[in-house]
Protein backbone atom coordinates (compact mmCIF):
# COMPACT_ATOMS: atom_id res chain seq x y z
CA UNK A 1 0.00 0.00 0.00
CA UNK A 2 1.10 3.63 -0.74
CA UNK A 3 -0.97 5.92 0.14
CA UNK A 4 -1.24 6.91 3.44
CA UNK A 5 -4.09 9.58 5.02
CA UNK A 6 -2.73 13.20 3.98
CA UNK A 7 -4.13 14.73 7.78
CA UNK A 8 -5.22 14.01 11.28
CA UNK A 9 -8.70 14.18 10.33
CA UNK A 10 -8.18 11.47 6.99
CA UNK A 11 -6.47 9.25 9.92
CA UNK A 12 -9.13 9.70 12.45
CA UNK A 13 -11.63 8.21 9.60
CA UNK A 14 -9.54 5.19 8.62
CA UNK A 15 -9.58 4.49 12.68
CA UNK A 16 -13.06 4.82 13.34
CA UNK A 17 -13.95 2.33 9.85
CA UNK A 18 -11.49 0.28 11.01
CA UNK A 19 -12.55 -0.07 14.70
CA UNK A 20 -16.64 0.26 13.82
CA UNK A 21 -17.01 -1.10 10.76
CA UNK A 22 -19.25 0.19 7.91
CA UNK A 23 -21.03 3.55 8.54
CA UNK A 24 -22.57 6.42 6.84
CA UNK A 25 -21.58 9.46 6.01
CA UNK A 26 -24.25 11.05 8.27
CA UNK A 27 -22.47 8.57 11.22
CA UNK A 28 -19.30 9.53 10.43
CA UNK A 29 -20.09 13.48 10.84
CA UNK A 30 -21.96 12.80 14.04
CA UNK A 31 -18.79 11.15 15.26
CA UNK A 32 -16.02 13.38 13.25
CA UNK A 33 -18.34 16.86 14.70
CA UNK A 34 -17.12 18.05 11.03
CA UNK A 35 -19.55 20.09 8.86
CA UNK A 36 -20.52 17.73 5.86
CA UNK A 37 -18.79 19.90 3.40
CA UNK A 38 -15.49 19.24 5.24
CA UNK A 39 -16.27 16.06 5.70
CA UNK A 40 -17.29 15.66 2.23
CA UNK A 41 -14.22 16.75 0.73
CA UNK A 42 -12.18 14.73 3.44
CA UNK A 43 -14.32 11.37 2.44
CA UNK A 44 -13.84 12.21 -1.37
CA UNK A 45 -9.57 12.34 -0.96
CA UNK A 46 -9.74 8.65 0.56
CA UNK A 47 -12.14 7.30 -2.03
CA UNK A 48 -9.36 8.39 -4.36
CA UNK A 49 -6.93 7.00 -2.62
CA UNK A 50 -8.67 3.53 -2.75
CA UNK A 51 -8.59 3.27 1.38
CA UNK A 52 -11.93 3.38 1.99
CA UNK A 53 -14.92 2.16 -0.97
CA UNK A 54 -18.83 3.15 -0.98
CA UNK A 55 -20.91 0.19 0.33
CA UNK A 56 -24.38 1.63 -0.87
CA UNK A 57 -27.06 3.29 1.53
CA UNK A 58 -27.56 3.15 5.00
CA UNK A 59 -30.57 2.84 6.75
CA UNK A 60 -32.33 5.77 7.09
CA UNK A 61 -32.53 8.27 9.79
CA UNK A 62 -35.21 10.19 8.35
CA UNK A 63 -35.02 12.08 5.39
CA UNK A 64 -32.20 11.62 2.27
CA UNK A 65 -30.64 7.69 2.84
CA UNK A 66 -26.53 8.74 3.44
CA UNK A 67 -24.68 6.76 1.47
CA UNK A 68 -22.34 3.86 3.17
CA UNK A 69 -18.61 3.60 3.99
CA UNK A 70 -15.96 1.33 4.55
CA UNK A 71 -12.42 0.19 4.45
CA UNK A 72 -11.15 -1.43 1.13
CA UNK A 73 -12.07 -4.92 1.27
CA UNK A 74 -8.98 -6.06 -0.24
CA UNK A 75 -6.89 -4.38 2.32
CA UNK A 76 -4.45 -7.30 3.94
CA UNK A 77 -2.17 -7.27 7.10
CA UNK A 78 0.18 -9.37 8.14
CA UNK A 79 0.38 -10.19 11.98
CA UNK A 80 3.52 -12.76 13.30
CA UNK A 81 4.22 -13.83 17.09
CA UNK A 82 7.13 -14.90 17.58
CA UNK A 83 7.56 -16.55 20.67
CA UNK A 84 10.59 -19.01 22.27
CA UNK A 85 8.96 -22.17 21.35
CA UNK A 86 6.06 -21.63 18.69
CA UNK A 87 5.87 -18.85 15.73
CA UNK A 88 1.31 -17.92 14.96
CA UNK A 89 1.25 -16.07 11.93
CA UNK A 90 -1.91 -14.65 10.58
CA UNK A 91 -4.17 -12.72 7.73
CA UNK A 92 -6.29 -10.33 8.61
CA UNK A 93 -8.53 -7.85 6.42
CA UNK A 94 -8.54 -3.93 7.63
CA UNK A 95 -11.30 -4.73 10.21
CA UNK A 96 -8.71 -7.09 11.78
CA UNK A 97 -10.73 -10.04 11.36
CA UNK A 98 -8.62 -12.99 10.93
CA UNK A 99 -8.55 -14.60 7.53
CA UNK A 100 -6.29 -16.91 7.96
CA UNK A 101 -3.94 -18.61 11.03
CA UNK A 102 -0.81 -20.61 10.98
CA UNK A 103 1.14 -22.08 14.20
CA UNK A 104 4.58 -23.58 13.77
CA UNK A 105 6.71 -25.01 16.42
CA UNK A 106 10.10 -22.66 16.23
CA UNK A 107 13.11 -22.78 18.44
CA UNK A 108 13.93 -18.71 18.82
CA UNK A 109 17.63 -19.74 19.48
CA UNK A 110 18.06 -21.10 16.07
CA UNK A 111 18.93 -16.97 15.51
CA UNK A 112 16.82 -14.07 13.29
CA UNK A 113 18.12 -15.81 9.86
CA UNK A 114 16.54 -19.08 10.45
CA UNK A 115 13.48 -18.28 12.13
CA UNK A 116 12.95 -15.62 9.41
CA UNK A 117 12.93 -17.77 6.73
CA UNK A 118 9.92 -19.81 8.50
CA UNK A 119 7.70 -16.92 8.93
CA UNK A 120 8.32 -15.70 5.42
CA UNK A 121 7.90 -19.61 4.09
CA UNK A 122 4.36 -19.69 6.53
CA UNK A 123 3.41 -16.36 5.06
CA UNK A 124 3.72 -17.62 1.49
CA UNK A 125 1.83 -20.55 2.12
CA UNK A 126 -0.88 -17.78 3.47
CA UNK A 127 -0.43 -15.80 0.58
CA UNK A 128 -0.80 -19.27 -1.84
CA UNK A 129 -4.02 -20.02 -0.02
CA UNK A 130 -6.05 -17.02 -1.36
CA UNK A 131 -6.38 -14.42 1.14
CA UNK A 132 -4.26 -12.55 -0.19
CA UNK A 133 -2.30 -11.20 -2.89
CA UNK A 134 0.25 -8.84 -1.20
CA UNK A 135 0.66 -7.64 2.26
CA UNK A 136 -0.07 -3.99 3.01
CA UNK A 137 2.06 -3.77 6.04
CA UNK A 138 2.66 -6.25 8.87
CA UNK A 139 3.64 -6.13 12.42
CA UNK A 140 6.35 -8.22 14.28
CA UNK A 141 6.26 -9.52 17.85
CA UNK A 142 9.44 -10.73 19.39
CA UNK A 143 9.86 -12.57 22.88
CA UNK A 144 12.33 -9.57 24.16
CA UNK A 145 13.20 -6.06 24.42
CA UNK A 146 12.52 -4.05 21.29
CA UNK A 147 14.12 -0.38 20.84
CA UNK A 148 10.45 0.50 19.67
CA UNK A 149 10.96 3.23 16.85
CA UNK A 150 13.98 1.56 15.04
CA UNK A 151 12.42 -1.96 15.69
CA UNK A 152 15.44 -3.90 16.59
CA UNK A 153 16.10 -5.83 19.43
CA UNK A 154 18.39 -4.97 22.32
CA UNK A 155 20.33 -7.86 24.03
CA UNK A 156 17.09 -10.64 24.97
CA UNK A 157 18.35 -12.95 27.57
CA UNK A 158 16.61 -15.70 25.73
CA UNK A 159 17.61 -14.87 21.83
CA UNK A 160 21.26 -15.26 20.88
CA UNK A 161 22.37 -13.52 17.67
CA UNK A 162 19.18 -11.37 17.72
CA UNK A 163 20.65 -8.64 19.24
CA UNK A 164 20.87 -5.33 17.05
CA UNK A 165 19.28 -7.27 13.79
CA UNK A 166 17.18 -4.96 11.86
CA UNK A 167 14.29 -6.69 12.29
CA UNK A 168 12.57 -4.15 10.37
CA UNK A 169 14.47 -3.16 7.51
CA UNK A 170 14.98 -6.58 6.68
CA UNK A 171 11.12 -8.18 6.63
CA UNK A 172 10.11 -4.78 5.09
CA UNK A 173 12.41 -5.67 2.12
CA UNK A 174 11.22 -9.29 1.82
CA UNK A 175 7.72 -8.59 2.29
CA UNK A 176 7.60 -5.32 0.10
CA UNK A 177 5.56 -3.81 2.32
CA UNK A 178 6.13 -1.28 5.83
CA UNK A 179 6.83 -3.34 9.20
CA UNK A 180 6.50 -2.59 12.36
CA UNK A 181 7.84 -4.41 15.87
CA UNK A 182 7.42 -4.64 19.14
CA UNK A 183 7.67 -6.79 22.15
CA UNK A 184 5.32 -9.63 22.00
CA UNK A 185 3.61 -8.90 25.08
CA UNK A 186 2.64 -5.42 24.25
CA UNK A 187 1.03 -6.56 20.97
CA UNK A 188 -1.07 -9.30 23.05
CA UNK A 189 -2.03 -6.51 25.07
CA UNK A 190 -3.03 -3.85 22.23
CA UNK A 191 -4.84 -7.58 20.55
CA UNK A 192 -7.23 -7.86 24.19
CA UNK A 193 -7.83 -4.33 24.07
CA UNK A 194 -8.91 -4.33 20.31
CA UNK A 195 -10.90 -7.63 20.22
CA UNK A 196 -10.38 -9.87 23.96
CA UNK A 197 -11.64 -8.76 26.84
CA UNK A 198 -10.47 -5.43 27.76
CA UNK A 199 -12.16 -4.13 25.01
CA UNK A 200 -13.69 -1.45 27.52
CA UNK A 201 -10.50 -0.92 29.64
CA UNK A 202 -8.26 2.79 29.19
CA UNK A 203 -5.82 1.54 31.56
CA UNK A 204 -4.88 -2.29 32.16
CA UNK A 205 -1.87 -4.47 32.29
CA UNK A 206 -1.26 -7.70 30.10
CA UNK A 207 0.52 -10.02 31.92
CA UNK A 208 2.04 -12.93 29.84
CA UNK A 209 2.80 -15.95 31.51
CA UNK A 210 4.96 -17.81 28.97
CA UNK A 211 8.39 -19.64 28.15
CA UNK A 212 9.70 -15.74 29.48
CA UNK A 213 7.04 -13.49 31.69
CA UNK A 214 6.24 -9.98 30.68
CA UNK A 215 3.71 -6.88 30.98
CA UNK A 216 1.72 -4.80 28.43
CA UNK A 217 0.71 -1.52 29.91
CA UNK A 218 -1.64 0.26 28.96
CA UNK A 219 -2.43 4.26 29.50
CA UNK A 220 -5.66 5.73 28.38
CA UNK A 221 -5.98 3.02 25.89
CA UNK A 222 -2.51 3.44 24.33
CA UNK A 223 0.84 1.51 25.04
CA UNK A 224 3.45 2.63 27.40
CA UNK A 225 6.62 1.67 26.06
CA UNK A 226 9.19 3.66 28.41
CA UNK A 227 11.52 5.81 27.44
CA UNK A 228 14.08 3.16 25.98
CA UNK A 229 11.19 0.63 25.21
CA UNK A 230 11.57 -1.37 27.84
CA UNK A 231 8.65 -1.03 30.19
CA UNK A 232 7.24 -4.34 31.56
CA UNK A 233 10.27 -6.52 31.84
CA UNK A 234 8.39 -7.93 34.67
CA UNK A 235 10.06 -10.96 34.10
CA UNK A 236 13.31 -9.82 35.96
CA UNK A 237 12.13 -8.43 38.80
CA UNK A 238 13.84 -10.35 41.80
CA UNK A 239 11.38 -12.00 44.00
CA UNK A 240 13.92 -14.15 46.01
CA UNK A 241 17.43 -13.10 46.54
CA UNK A 242 19.02 -16.14 47.08
CA UNK A 243 17.05 -17.61 44.12
CA UNK A 244 17.75 -19.69 41.27
CA UNK A 245 20.14 -17.89 38.38
CA UNK A 246 18.29 -16.59 35.46
CA UNK A 247 19.16 -16.16 31.92
CA UNK A 248 19.65 -12.22 32.23
CA UNK A 249 22.50 -13.12 34.64
CA UNK A 250 20.78 -11.91 37.86
CA UNK A 251 19.05 -14.91 40.73
CA UNK A 252 15.63 -14.88 42.04
CA UNK A 253 14.04 -13.48 38.97
CA UNK A 254 10.21 -14.27 38.73
CA UNK A 255 11.01 -15.91 35.36
CA UNK A 256 13.51 -18.29 36.87
CA UNK A 257 10.87 -19.48 39.34
CA UNK A 258 7.47 -19.24 37.20
CA UNK A 259 7.84 -19.08 33.64
CA UNK A 260 6.69 -22.45 31.43
CA UNK A 261 10.06 -23.51 31.53
CA UNK A 262 10.97 -23.16 34.83
CA UNK A 263 7.34 -25.26 35.94
CA UNK A 264 8.71 -27.67 33.60
CA UNK A 265 11.73 -28.23 35.79
CA UNK A 266 10.01 -28.44 38.60
CA UNK A 267 7.76 -30.44 37.54
CA UNK A 268 10.49 -32.94 36.55
CA UNK A 269 12.34 -32.73 39.42
CA UNK A 270 9.19 -33.68 41.72
CA UNK A 271 8.77 -36.54 38.62
CA UNK A 272 12.26 -37.79 39.76
CA UNK A 273 12.00 -37.73 43.52
CA UNK A 274 8.62 -39.36 43.83
CA UNK A 275 6.74 -36.71 44.62
CA UNK A 276 4.07 -37.10 41.93
CA UNK A 277 3.16 -40.51 40.59
CA UNK A 278 0.94 -38.72 38.11
CA UNK A 279 3.98 -36.91 36.76
CA UNK A 280 6.09 -39.75 36.94
CA UNK A 281 3.87 -41.08 34.78
CA UNK A 282 4.14 -38.79 31.59
CA UNK A 283 7.50 -37.93 32.62
CA UNK A 284 7.83 -41.84 31.30
CA UNK A 285 5.81 -41.53 28.27
CA UNK A 286 7.10 -38.64 26.77
CA UNK A 287 10.73 -38.06 28.18
CA UNK A 288 10.09 -34.78 29.28
CA UNK A 289 7.49 -32.44 30.83
CA UNK A 290 5.62 -29.12 29.89
CA UNK A 291 3.16 -26.91 31.65
CA UNK A 292 0.93 -28.60 29.36
CA UNK A 293 1.45 -31.63 31.60
CA UNK A 294 1.04 -29.37 35.21
CA UNK A 295 -1.94 -28.38 33.76
CA UNK A 296 -2.99 -32.30 33.05
CA UNK A 297 -1.90 -33.54 36.33
CA UNK A 298 -3.64 -30.55 38.38
CA UNK A 299 -7.13 -31.39 36.66
CA UNK A 300 -6.49 -34.85 37.07
CA UNK A 301 -6.26 -34.24 41.49
CA UNK A 302 -2.54 -34.21 41.89
CA UNK A 303 -1.75 -32.80 44.80
CA UNK A 304 2.23 -31.87 44.11
CA UNK A 305 0.82 -29.95 40.79
CA UNK A 306 -1.74 -28.73 42.31
CA UNK A 307 0.85 -26.84 45.13
CA UNK A 308 2.87 -26.18 42.11
CA UNK A 309 0.12 -24.25 40.37
CA UNK A 310 -0.58 -22.33 44.18
CA UNK A 311 3.17 -21.49 44.92
CA UNK A 312 3.89 -20.25 41.10
CA UNK A 313 0.96 -18.01 40.85
CA UNK A 314 1.22 -16.58 44.77
CA UNK A 315 4.91 -15.55 43.18
CA UNK A 316 3.33 -13.82 40.09
CA UNK A 317 0.47 -12.14 42.54
CA UNK A 318 3.33 -11.32 45.06
CA UNK A 319 5.10 -9.16 42.06
CA UNK A 320 1.48 -8.02 39.97
CA UNK A 321 0.58 -7.03 43.83
CA UNK A 322 3.22 -4.23 42.98
CA UNK A 323 2.29 -3.05 39.92
CA UNK A 324 -1.07 -2.88 40.93
CA UNK A 325 -0.83 -0.33 44.11
CA UNK A 326 1.96 1.68 41.56
CA UNK A 327 -0.28 1.84 38.50
CA UNK A 328 -3.83 0.93 39.95
CA UNK A 329 -4.84 -0.12 36.62
CA UNK A 330 -8.91 -1.08 36.35
CA UNK A 331 -7.85 -4.60 35.02
CA UNK A 332 -5.59 -7.09 34.88
CA UNK A 333 -5.54 -9.67 32.31
CA UNK A 334 -3.26 -12.51 32.66
CA UNK A 335 -2.58 -14.26 29.09
CA UNK A 336 0.38 -16.59 27.43
CA UNK A 337 0.54 -20.34 27.00
CA UNK A 338 0.63 -20.73 30.64
CA UNK A 339 -2.56 -19.63 31.36
CA UNK A 340 -3.55 -23.45 30.32
CA UNK A 341 -3.22 -23.65 33.95
CA UNK A 342 -6.64 -22.33 34.23
CA UNK A 343 -8.44 -21.17 37.14
CA UNK A 344 -6.21 -22.53 40.14
CA UNK A 345 -3.41 -20.43 38.45
CA UNK A 346 -5.86 -17.19 38.48
CA UNK A 347 -7.90 -17.92 42.22
CA UNK A 348 -3.90 -17.95 43.38
CA UNK A 349 -2.65 -15.00 41.37
CA UNK A 350 -6.14 -12.96 42.84
CA UNK A 351 -5.83 -14.23 46.42
CA UNK A 352 -1.99 -12.90 46.49
CA UNK A 353 -2.99 -9.24 45.32
CA UNK A 354 -6.35 -9.10 46.74
CA UNK A 355 -4.37 -9.91 50.41
CA UNK A 356 -0.75 -7.55 49.87
CA UNK A 357 -2.94 -4.05 48.14
CA UNK A 358 -4.63 -1.78 49.63
CA UNK A 359 -8.64 -2.39 49.70
CA UNK A 360 -9.12 1.27 47.42
CA UNK A 361 -6.53 -0.25 44.89
CA UNK A 362 -8.57 -3.49 44.51
CA UNK A 363 -11.76 -2.68 45.60
CA UNK A 364 -13.16 -2.95 41.78
CA UNK A 365 -9.85 -4.44 40.12
CA UNK A 366 -11.36 -7.62 37.49
CA UNK A 367 -8.10 -10.19 37.48
CA UNK A 368 -9.30 -12.37 34.78
CA UNK A 369 -7.43 -14.61 31.55
CA UNK A 370 -7.23 -13.18 28.25
CA UNK A 371 -9.86 -13.92 25.98
CA UNK A 372 -7.75 -14.31 22.69
CA UNK A 373 -5.60 -17.01 23.39
CA UNK A 374 -3.09 -17.83 20.56
CA UNK A 375 -4.43 -15.30 18.31
CA UNK A 376 -4.02 -12.52 20.77
CA UNK A 377 -0.58 -11.12 19.08
CA UNK A 378 -1.61 -11.28 15.94
CA UNK A 379 -4.48 -9.43 16.32
CA UNK A 380 -2.23 -7.03 18.01
CA UNK A 381 0.33 -7.17 15.76
CA UNK A 382 -2.42 -5.80 12.96
CA UNK A 383 -3.50 -3.14 14.86
CA UNK A 384 0.23 -1.82 15.63
CA UNK A 385 0.61 -1.50 11.54
CA UNK A 386 -2.72 -0.23 11.22
CA UNK A 387 -2.29 2.31 13.23
CA UNK A 388 0.86 3.30 11.92
CA UNK A 389 -0.79 3.24 8.11
CA UNK A 390 -4.00 5.29 9.54
CA UNK A 391 -1.34 7.68 10.49
CA UNK A 392 -0.56 10.72 8.36
CA UNK A 393 2.08 10.53 6.33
Amino acid sequence: MTARPANAHQARLLRLLRDEGRSSRAQLGDRMELSRSRLAVELDRLLETGLVVGDGFAASRGGRRSHGIRLSPTLRFLGVDIGATSVDVAVTDAELEVLAHLTEETDVRRGPVAVFEQVLAMAGKLRDSGVAEAFDGAGVGLPGPVRFPDGVPVSPPIMPGWDGFPVREALSQDLGCPVMVDNDVNLMALGERYAGVARSARDFLYVKLGTGIGCGIVVDGRLHHGASGCAGDIGHIQIDPLGRFCACGNRGCLEAHFSGSALAVDAEEAARSGRSAELARRLEEAGRLTAADVSAAAAAGDATSLELVRVGGARVGQVVAGLVSFFNPGMVVIGGGVTGLGHSLLASVRSEVYRRSLPLATGNLPIVLGELGQTAGVVGASCMISDHLFSPA
